[in-house]
């Protein structure tokens, strides 16, 4: 029985996720009306109800301005992190970059864009109005070397050792199952490859019933890992080299953080 609450609990929460950005999509989509001047929906800023409200802390604020002028505006307004992972991923022309949970595709055409005619960047997300959303964001801005697809980020919809660089905006602390995400990020990358990831992560002296105080689990508060957590997960995965560094406070106890990491390129025994 507590297995099948624990499973029905977590799909619960999935939906609210997927509702969400299914809200934000349509919130920014040119259809809307919306511009860059709006406030729009965001998934990671949380619902009038939670404790911390929509402010520069989430969303395109994180961004220069001049890395986005030439972005569409949906592409824009409907990004919904808590950081840039493109200004730390350190991307190099000819890689492949995945975007896990890519929404509106901001990070992958800032991605597609530093990687040049000879990489390619993909997106993975699984709510069809954002994906909707990103490749029209794709067509409107002329960018052919990119590809979205729809799918979990806790079984990514890619081969092993096919990608370079994994970035993510302020989605890993959505997922209910953050040990699978961490290994399937781990399986798609090629040996070297690296992690660069922007994501809400706690104190480790906040407990998760405190974090669940502060904050939603939708509004990227609740389901935050500690900075603890985070590095003994992607050891579990596998990785070398890993670090959390926190880059500025979304409500007590609790940061925009850049998350890094490297897969070894033999494995040890």
């Amino acid at each position: 029985m507590t297995n099948t609450t624990h499973r029905s609990d977590d799909a619960d929460l999935r939906e609210q996720v997927r509702a969400r950005y299914a809200d934000a999509a349509r919130a920014a989509s040119p259809a809307s009306g919306a511009t860059t001047g709006d406030t729009g929906a965001s998934c990671c800023a949380p619902s009038p109800a939670a404790a911390i409200e929509v402010d520069d802390r989430f969303g395109a604020a994180l961004y220069d301005a001049d890395t986005t002028t030439d972005l569409p505006a949906a592409a824009v307004l409907a990004s919904l992190g808590c950081g840039n992972p493109t200004a730390v991923a350190d991307l190099h022309p000819g890689e492949r970059v995945l975007d896990l949970g890519s929404g509106g595709g901001i990070d992958v055409l800032l991605s597609a864009r530093r990687v040049g005619p000879t990489g390619f960047a993909y997106g993975v997300d699984m709510t069809g109005e954002m994906l909707d959303l990103a490749r029209t964001n794709a067509t409107a801005a002329g960018v052919s070397n990119v590809e979205f697809r729809e799918g979990t980020i806790e079984a990514l919809p890619f081969d092993d050792a096919s990608i370079d660089v994994v970035i993510s905006n302020c989605v890993v602390n959505l997922s209910t199952d953050k040990p699978a995400v961490l290994a399937e990020t781990f399986r798609v990358l090629a040996p070297g490859g690296r992690v660069g990831i922007s994501d809400v992560v706690a104190e480790d002296d906040v407990t998760p019933a405190q974090r669940a105080e502060r904050g939603s689990y939708v509004g990227c508060i609740a389901g935050a890992l500690s900075r603890t957590e985070y590095l003994e997960g992607l050891a579990a995965a596998g990785f070398s080299d890993a670090s959390v560094e926190f880059t500025h406070e979304v409500a007590p106890g609790l940061h925009g953080a850049i998350v890094k990491a490297t897969k070894p390129t033999a494995q040890t025994s």
